[in-house]
């Protein structure tokens, strides 16, 4: 199973699967195509946004864990 942790980059996650581009949208995270999202952490941007990290690791693990059932 894929999982995803607060210090994996970004656009790491992104290259796993495309379809985790409306979670980050969905969590205010939207500039995906931007330099930092391929040398950013999901945590540190999640604080650079105001972002609840926990809130969106759980919706990011939920979409990975859904694609192996």
């Amino acid at each position: 199973m894929a999982k995803v942790t607060k210090d994996m980059i970004i656009a790491d996650v992104l290259r796993m699967d495309k379809g985790t581009v409306p979670i980050f949208m969905r969590h205010g995270l939207h500039c995906l195509g931007c330099p930092a999202s391929s040398m950013e952490s999901i945590e540190d941007a999640a604080s650079v946004h105001g972002m609840n990290v926990d809130t969106l690791m759980n919706d990011l693990n939920e979409y990975f864990e859904s694609l192996e059932k």
